[in-house]
């Protein structure tokens, strides 16, 4: 269940063949109408950019992977352990309306209720049961991986058996951490996930789905950073405040 690029719509996809009719798919940051900073599939509508136009990029994704905008989720995200059972928002994705649940993982068991989480570094994971009966994606920083976040909706799901993949977000060599970070990771994931001021999201996030029963084999990791590379990739730690949001995006297909 390998990830893969491909393009819809003039925009790049980083795709993964889920099990048992999982779509999911990885944005990245091409192929939408923003402009400036947000330039130019910016996906959040919390960022500053134009909500006219973040809209027609989030129908644009929809659309790239078959989704219903209106069966669309996402949840307003928090760095925390809290994952949540999946319900449609009032308004639909295009045009949420108010407040959003808090919470940083969405599982689901419906057929064609797709599910969202945003980033610009943090780490964007999709988690689906072997069987397809079952689907979770997971909006993941630091803190939320020393948390747990990773763990929790696994036990959520409730399935025997898992496959997952792990997208694009801030690499090893580029996200500085202190001190009291990288004690924080040591702690829970082993010295090798930060050393020499850095720390490595993904591999913290592949040691959370090993320790909750995941086998290697069944973990897709993207291994693509997103503070280095600005072309291709919105990240608050290279840009601040004034930025974008790609994400991941997967629901299970009906027949």
């Amino acid at each position: 269940m390998p990830l893969s690029w491909d393009s819809f719509a003039a925009f790049p996809l980083l795709r993964w063949q889920g099990p048992g009719g999982i779509v999911a798919a990885f944005s990245g940051r091409q192929g939408g109408v923003s402009e400036g900073p947000f330039a130019s599939l910016n996906l959040g509508l919390a960022t500053g950019d134009d909500r006219v136009v973040v809209r027609e990029n989030r129908r644009r994704l929809c659309a790239a992977v078959g989704a219903d905008p209106v069966r669309t989720v996402q949840n307003h995200q928090v760095h925390g352990a809290v994952a949540r059972v999946a319900a449609t928002l009032l308004g639909g994705y295009l045009d949420p309306q108010g407040p959003l649940p808090q919470a940083d993982a969405l599982i689901t068991r419906e057929v064609d209720l797709a599910l969202v989480a945003l980033s610009a570094d943090c780490v964007p994971i999709v988690i689906a049961a072997l069987d397809g009966s079952s689907l979770a994606v997971v909006h993941a920083g630091w803190k939320g991986l020393v948390a747990g976040v990773v763990e929790e909706t696994i036990a959520a799901l409730g399935a025997d058996a898992y496959a997952a993949a792990i997208g694009p977000c801030a690499g090893p060599l580029a996200y500085a951490v202190g001190g009291e970070v990288a004690t924080q990771l040591h702690q829970r994931f082993g010295e090798a996930t930060a050393q020499d001021g850095t720390a490595d999201l993904a591999a913290c996030a592949g040691v959370a789905l090993l320790n909750a029963g995941l086998s290697p084999d069944a973990i897709e990791i993207a291994g693509i950073c997103t503070i280095t590379d600005a072309d291709n990739f919105f990240s608050y730690r290279r840009d601040g405040a004034t930025t974008g949001r790609q994400g991941v995006i997967a629901y299970r297909a009906g027949q």
